[in-house]
């Protein structure tokens, strides 16, 4: 099956590291820490909360 993409022009963005394993792999790193430190605030914070509200 070949690509439907014919030519780039008027692409919105063209990801010139799609080739460079590291830079991928630095991405996902990245991607997992910011997800991983978003639950661990919102556990914190709800844990917060629930006590102030215990009889």
């Amino acid at each position: 099956m070949a690509s439907p993409i014919t030519s780039w022009d008027g692409a919105e963005a063209v990801f010139t590291f799609a080739d460079k394993p590291a830079v991928v792999f630095g991405i996902f790193v990245l991607s997992v820490i910011v997800t991983v430190a978003v639950i661990v605030s919102t556990v914190r914070h709800e844990k917060h909360s629930y006590i102030d509200y215990q009889e």
